[in-house]
């Protein structure tokens, strides 16, 4: 009989359950697509790939391109296949069997989920109950663990917020592993540590094209850090790793900025508007940096979940998650997706 490692065994898969209503907002996608002068310029790009060669290894031309979106060396950036396996050739390269790992929770599930895959011991500190941060707690926390790698996202996916900056210095001087700021939100949010990830050794930043550019379905990531960070990344993933098409998509869309900046603002005024409608009504919001809402109401929160379907509207129930029962997530839409919501929730909370 083949014997499963015991951690595999006892973990459940990551799923986002989907179901096909008119108006989904649970996996935090945009809710608009890319403009179609991209589709039609990648459509008649991607005829130029010699399809009987493998791609280029550390896709130079992709790199190049976001070297210069972001201002930073193209040897100061890695790409993988969505920013997961970014984070999973990280914890491949500095993690592993017997290495330490440390989370912030509530967090991103798949910190933990492939920390667990490659072997990593995982180490939980919780965050307040307003989910922010106490540096200093987490200054004595972390020299306590000792950990070899530290997981910060900001803003943090669920519960929205940007973390202080001051963590960062907290981590590196209470410990002397690495830390990974999850940026997945970032072009959201209020602050990144792209700068800092240039000028340490200790830092790096990943990003992911599926949230502000609209390409959820490509499944592209990058990250940021010093090139001998970097250099040891190239080592740890497998060769040939990003196709020619992926490539060629993510190059392309980087010449679509000035869109994806239009499409982020829209996104941030919905957000405002959104969440000033939810404190409107009573129902307890965790204040968002991020292109999602976390809330949560006086009703269950699986009642809640059950009777927005109903109503046509897909949101995250996150109430089984680490400290966060009774909380559901909604991805920002569209203003008539969103208004959709609004309807539903408010109908759904006034059947008591």
């Amino acid at each position: 009989m083949l014997e499963v490692r015991p951690e595999i065994a006892a973990m459940p898969g990551y799923h986002s359950p989907q179901v096909d209503v008119p108006v989904r907002l649970n996996t935090n996608e945009s809710p608009f697509p890319p403009p179609p002068e991209f589709l039609n310029e990648f459509a008649e790009a991607i005829n130029s790939i010699p399809w009987n060669r493998y791609p280029e290894r550390t896709a130079p031309r992709l790199r190049n391109a976001l070297s210069r979106h972001h201002d930073v060396p193209a040897e100061s950036l890695f790409i993988a296949n969505g920013s997961n396996e970014v984070l999973q050739t990280v914890l491949l390269t500095f993690a592993g069997p017997g290495r330490k790992v440390v989370v912030f929770e509530p967090g991103y599930q798949m910190h933990v989920q492939i920390s667990r895959i490659v072997g990593s011991d995982v180490v939980v500190i919780e965050r307040n109950d307003d989910f922010t941060l106490d540096v200093d707690d987490v200054r004595s926390k972390l020299t306590e663990a000792d950990p070899h790698l530290v997981f910060l996202s900001s803003p943090n996916n669920p519960t929205g917020q940007c973390d202080d900056e001051a963590l960062l210095d907290a981590v590196l001087e209470s410990t002397s592993g690495l830390l990974v700021v999850d940026e997945a939100y970032a072009e959201f949010g209020t602050w990144s540590a792209i700068d800092r990830a240039l000028s340490s050794d200790r830092i790096v930043v990943s990003r992911t094209f599926s949230k502000t550019w609209s390409l959820a379905a490509l499944r592209l990531g990058y990250l940021i850090g010093s090139p001998a960070v970097v250099d040891h990344l190239w080592a740890a993933v497998l060769p040939y790793h990003l196709d020619a098409a992926k490539q060629m998509a993510g190059e392309i869309s980087l010449r679509y900025i000035d869109d994806m900046n239009e499409r982020v603002s829209r996104i941030i005024s919905e957000r405002e508007r959104v969440q000033n409608a939810l404190v409107d009504m009573g129902i307890r919001v965790s204040p968002s940096s991020a292109n999602f809402i976390l809330f949560s109401t006086d009703i269950d929160a699986n009642t809640i979940w059950q009777r927005l379907l109903e109503e046509g509207v897909l949101v995250r129930n996150c109430s089984s998650w680490p400290r966060l029962e009774g909380w559901l997530r909604l991805t920002i839409g569209s203003e008539d997706e969103n208004n959709a919501f609004l309807q539903g929730l408010e109908s759904a909370v006034k059947q008591g």
